[in-house]
């Protein structure tokens, strides 16, 4: 009973443990890095990330997957770089388009009976080219309330320590403590005993395609409010890097396992393995490699500790 306590208490922990080597790894290379502006240089970009890491996490609940999240955060960073700011309800509007079309997204992936993958996919070449008409070059300026947000001086820590504390605490009550939550999760851990049950899946499918839209909106918008300027292209790692962020979080790829604290987690990992990578000087080709191999190490260890608490 201890050992099998522990070792599930070992896996649950994994993904804060990874955090903080590589935080403490940091801090050993770049002692600078211990204070407030040294924190909020290494984690401004882990707010959007987080979000965008937050949005794939929904699509994979439902046993989905989301190729077209980081071009669809190029899209809404380029409204927000251009419409949101010259024209605001033409930019509220597109947004909110956005938000619908990745629910009809969701409905025809169900309706169908379509792969995901597939989908998602074409949709990438969509948003692209959405974002290339919106905004042909990279440019734009965002919005004034947007910078002043993003760029806001909270007491104590950086905002985007108060952000993704805040991102994780509402997406885990609202999907891991409440009523719908656990529907919505069973969506995709027994799809057929909440059918029976009277809940429609098309209409949770729909619900967790519209949420990764909204997070993936968020995602733009805080990318564009700290870079301060649009580009379709801004954006492109993130499909791979939000994917990346729920696994090495705890999630799954099946059964509706997953974590929104650990996502947040996750999230923070990658955009500190890549201040990390930096400070080793290494070469900007070898560091997605290198967070890829981050990532493997974590997921290996997860196996010998889900292995290890199955014989126990």
């Amino acid at each position: 009973m201890p050992l099998a306590f522990l070792a599930r208490n070992a896996r649950l922990a994994l993904p804060a443990l990874s955090f903080v080597v590589i935080l403490l790894a940091v801090f050993w290379l770049q002692p600078r890095a211990m204070s407030y502006v040294g924190l909020n240089l290494l984690l401004n970009l882990a707010l959007p990330i987080a979000f965008a890491t937050i949005a794939q996490m929904f699509v994979i609940t439902v046993n989905d997957l989301d190729l077209s999240l980081g071009a669809f955060v190029g899209f809404v960073a380029c409204v927000g770089a251009t419409w949101l700011a010259d024209e605001p309800l033409l930019g509220v509007a597109a947004l909110a388009g956005g938000i619908v079309v990745y629910a009809a997204v969701g409905a025809l992936i169900h309706l169908r009976d379509l792969p995901s993958i597939v989908v998602t996919l074409g949709m990438s070449f969509v948003w692209l080219g959405l974002a290339i008409l919106v905004l042909p070059t990279p440019g734009g300026k965002a919005p004034e309330w947007l910078r002043g947000l993003m760029s806001w001086k909270t007491p104590f820590v950086p905002l985007a320590v108060y952000g993704l504390l805040l991102l994780a605490l509402v997406v885990h009550f609202g999907l891991m403590r409440s009523a719908y939550g656990a529907v919505l999760r069973g969506a995709g851990g027994n799809p057929r005993s909440i059918e029976r049950a009277g809940w429609s899946l098309l209409k949770t499918k729909i619900t967790m395609f519209a949420l990764a839209g909204l997070f993936g909106t968020f995602a733009g918008l805080s990318l564009v409010g700290l870079t301060t300027s649009g580009d379709a292209n801004i954006a492109l790692r993130y499909t791979l890097l939000s994917i990346a962020g729920v696994i090495l979080g705890g999630g799954e790829f099946t059964g509706g396992r997953i974590s929104p604290v650990g996502a947040v987690i996750g999230a923070m990992t990658l955009t500190l393995a890549g201040s990390f990578l930096s400070f080793l000087r290494l070469d900007p080709d070898w560091q997605i490699g290198a967070q890829g191999a981050i990532l493997i190490i974590v997921l290996a260890l997860r196996v010998l500790i889900n292995r290890a608490e199955a014989r126990l």
